[in-house]
């Protein structure tokens, strides 16, 4: 195979590989060789059909297979030769004018990876805030449970409902006088105040009693998952059937024992559990984020522009797929396209610090065990119905990148850890208040040249708007850690690739016209 230079500019590189006609006509003689046994054809026994026929039936897929897997050797070898770590997939091309029985030329074009400069970690300062799940937190907790676990009874004759009743109904929908799909129902149990419904449907049974019938007009939403729904304006003709109140709840034994517990107390102690868990996910939040600053600050190196762009593309399509179901959807996407280069800025720091840390776990012997690959691999096809769930594992086994794509965040906690292990700590007690005004705000972040701080300031003067959660969740930025095992495929090949399972919705979608369908608008976060 014939190797030539084509580019070496920075990160980037780009060659010209030529591979033999004769190298390719031997692998198409070793696939004959190989597939013959299993050719059936009349007039020859199995295994006995000549060479030359079995080209003549299959020679053009033959010749596939032979080309394809030269070139994967090819650029492989390449790699190899050349010690190249690609950021990202090397594009591989064949040339447009190649036959059969030619030598073929092939175009590979690859960023590689930077030399990440030895990393600062040996004075690394953290300050870990701690806080304790007291019993007023406790007892906000249980009430809270106790409202999801309510008991109906049923309400006295002439009972009007209100908000907080449960109200079951018939109920048959129009648009514009024709009913649809699904806009038609019995028995519908209806919590009033819950927000399980379209606006306005839960408000238009206030005050009904049982036996009552009256129209409710709605509206559906405008992303509402039923296209013909979307926005149409709808009377849903209703009779209430039966209206419960909710009986009074009292946390005591008899309660937890009703959740499958021995007492109260030991519910009281699940809770609490549960609170300092999510009290220490906070504080290991807001030591990584410090952490992370840190190292933004003292190194700062070149990255791949491709691995730059594939995570500014992902941010961006984040947050306009939340734009979408915001208020004023083009408001927010021109607040959002506004604010592209500090978008970019962050996808650079990203990629930057998850070379950082693949670096330094690395340099320090941090490793994802075969056992905790095998627990990954198995939570992940979890979320797979049964019968999808081995041909995901199959998956995962086959491809390199959706292998590293599950290790990736456990390897990057696992780095973490070490650094929190080598850093020094300092605790000071704090309130879950603080911790979390802590982590939404910039105070205490050093700036300087190179932070590579992630926040966009408000123009002087001006408070900052309300930003949706993926807005929010993207300015607090974590790193896309360490660059994925590149599989070279060359796109030549006639056979079809491993493809994983179509992931399952996270909540199966019911009828699409029913009320309790409707889709709410997504919580906003300030960021």
């Amino acid at each position: 195979m014939k190797t030539v230079e084509t580019e070496n500019s920075g990160l980037k590189r780009a060659y010209t590989l030529t591979i033999a006609a004769k190298d390719i006509d031997a692998r198409l003689d070793q696939e004959i060789k190989r597939i013959a046994p299993t050719i059936k054809m009349p007039g020859f026994r199995p295994g006995k059909v000549p060479a030359n026929l079995i080209r003549k039936m299959h020679g053009d897929a033959l010749h596939q297979e032979a080309l394809s897997s030269a070139v994967q050797q090819g650029v492989q070898g390449l790699l190899s030769d050349k010690k190249l770590r690609p950021a990202m997939q090397p594009e591989v091309q064949l040339d447009e004018g190649y036959t059969p029985g030619k030598d073929a030329e092939i175009k590979v074009r690859l960023e590689t990876l930077p030399d990440v400069p030895k990393p600062k970690i040996d004075k690394l300062q953290l300050e870990r805030l701690t806080v304790e799940a007291d019993d007023k937190v406790v007892d906000t907790q249980l009430k809270t449970l106790a409202a999801s676990q309510k008991a109906w009874k049923t309400a006295p004759k002439g009972h009007k409902a209100a908000m907080g009743d449960l109200v079951v109904i018939d109920f048959a929908g129009k648009v514009k006088g024709v009913a649809f799909d699904g806009g038609t129902g019995e028995g519908m149990s209806v919590e009033l105040g819950s927000g399980s419904l379209i606006p306005g449907f839960e408000e238009g049974l206030v005050g009904v009693k049982v036996g009552d019938e009256k129209d409710v007009d709605v509206k559906f939403p405008a992303d509402y998952q039923a296209e013909n729904l979307k926005g149409k304006a709808a009377v849903f003709s209703i009779k209430a059937t039966e209206v419960k109140t909710a009986a009074e709840t009292k946390l005591d034994d008899e309660f937890a024992k009703t959740l499958g517990l021995t007492g109260i107390d030991q519910l009281k102690g699940l809770i609490r559990e549960q609170v300092q868990q999510e009290l220490n996910g906070l504080t290991r939040t807001h030591m990584k984020r410090r952490l992370l600053d840190q190292l933004a600050a003292d190194h700062d190196f070149d990255v791949p522009p491709s691995m730059v762009e594939a995570e500014f593309t992902n941010i961006m399509e984040q947050l306009k797929h939340e734009a979408s179901h915001d208020e004023d959807p083009a408001a927010s996407l021109k607040e959002i396209e506004s604010e592209a280069d500090d978008y970019r800025g962050i996808a650079e720091r990203r990629v930057r610090l998850g070379l950082l840390l693949s670096e330094i776990g690395s340099a320090n012997g941090v490793e994802v065990s075969q056992a905790e690959m095998n627990r990954l691999i198995g939570q992940a096809a979890s979320q797979y119905p049964p019968a999808d769930r081995d041909r995901f594992i199959q998956y995962v086994q086959a491809e390199p990148m959706a292998a590293a794509q599950l290790r990736a965040p456990l390897y990057e906690d696992k780095v973490v850890d070490f650094l929190f292990a080598k850093a020094e700590v300092t605790e000071r007690a704090s309130t879950r208040a603080e911790l979390e005004a802590d982590l939404e705000s910039e105070d205490g972040h050093v700036h300087g040249p190179g932070c590579g701080h992630d926040h966009v300031k408000p123009a002087k003067g001006k408070k900052a708007a309300a930003k949706p959660a993926a807005k929010a969740d993207a300015k607090k930025t974590e790193p896309k850690t360490a660059a994925a095992p590149v599989k070279v495929e060359a796109k030549v090949s006639a056979k079809a690739s491993a493809k994983a399972p179509a992931k399952p919705a996270v909540a199966a979608k019911k009828p699409a016209a029913k009320p309790a369908t409707a889709k709410k608008p997504a919580a906003k976060k300030k960021g």
